[in-house]
């Protein structure tokens, strides 16, 4: 079986009990692959946008337990380890594992973007966010020229939103 699909079912087994989660982690990783498609990724580039898009906020169980709040900060200083014991459970190669946890511990730091991979993470992210915080028409165009890079994620944030 695929291990993307094994991934996504170990994460729906995470959330078990948690519909929104496990609806939030969806929703991303579906624009994280739509995004990275138009924006014509490698394979492997495209993997490990999949991979850190349906594992993003894993950090955010351990948050509310730790520190009774799921703050982005939080998520990202618990989300890197419990991804490495999640992705070396189900298989994945040494440096995909190093490169997903960074993903997720870095998705809510918006400034010095290292590559096309977190860019992605953050514009689909984002583009979820906007709609499930019920964000101001402000709000969404302070991200669309501060966040959004790719001629994908514009686009689909343009139409989303009316833009």
């Amino acid at each position: 079986m695929n291990i993307l699909h094994n991934l996504k079912s170990a994460m729906v087994e995470y959330y078990q009990g948690d519909a929104k989660r496990i609806q939030h982690f969806i929703k991303v990783h579906s624009f994280a692959k739509h995004i990275a498609e138009g924006e014509n990724v490698d394979s492997h580039t495209l993997f490990i946008i999949e991979a850190s898009a349906l594992t993003h906020d894993i950090g955010i169980k351990i948050s509310e337990e730790k520190y009774g709040d799921s703050s982005g900060k939080h998520q990202e200083l618990e989300g890197e380890k419990e991804a490495e014991k999640l992705l070396s459970s189900l298989g994945f190669e040494n440096d995909d594992i190093k490169r997903i946890s960074y993903l997720v511990s870095h998705h809510h730091t918006y400034e010095n973007i290292d590559g096309i991979d977190l860019q992605i993470l953050i514009e689909a992210d984002f583009l979820v966010n906007l709609y499930e915080d019920n964000s101001s028409l402000s709000a969404i165009n302070t991200a669309y020229r501060k966040i959004f890079k790719t001629n994908s994620g514009k686009y689909l944030c343009k139409v989303m939103y009316n833009l």
